[in-house]
């Protein structure tokens, strides 16, 4: 009895552990995907490579009455590193666009880490900044040099878009 009622107690506490693992009981046959699903996720997987060439963000992004938002001073200076960034560096093979990668990131990560917006204003500059860190990663997983340097066209487009909607 001792037994069962300390394996009963286990199994309660590795089912409940934060509500993360609500469906434990899948069949084979559940977990095993679909085609359709496989194409649905193929799918999908195309839509974000295509995204990182456009700039659907500014359908989003609003201005403040008309107005521009008012941006902290740390997000505008590292906003402005990044402008600096991708002017300035040279892309001429795959491995410079995978390091313009790794200096947006950081420069990118210190925007994040350094501002100290709230409100409206934040909220805005998440819809300019959460796409352009989906291009950014892109660009550093990119394979060939068309694709990257279509990516840093829309990067650029991005990084040069936040004067229109920030001061």
């Amino acid at each position: 009895m001792k037994h069962v009622i300390i394996t009963l107690g286990l199994l309660a506490l590795v089912g409940c552990k934060d509500g993360k693992n609500e469906e434990t009981n899948t069949t084979t046959e559940a977990a095993k995907p679909s085609v359709e699903a496989t194409n649905e996720q193929n799918n999908d997987h195309s839509d974000e490579v295509s995204n990182v060439y456009q700039n659907a963000w500014t359908n989003e992004i609003v201005m403040n009455n008309g107005n521009k938002w008012q941006a902290d001073a740390p997000t505008n200076e590292g906003v402005q590193k990044m402008q600096n960034t991708i002017q300035s560096q040279i892309t001429n093979t795959l491995d410079a666009y995978h390091k313009l990668a790794e200096q947006l990131n950081d420069d990118k990560n210190n925007v994040v880490k350094n501002c100290t917006m709230q409100g409206a204003s934040h909220d805005n500059l998440h819809i300019w900044l959460l796409p352009l860190m989906d291009k950014i990663e892109a660009l550093s997983e990119t394979k060939t040099v068309e694709d990257a340097a279509k990516i840093k066209q829309s990067i650029k487009e991005n990084i040069n878009g936040y004067n229109t909607y920030f001061k």
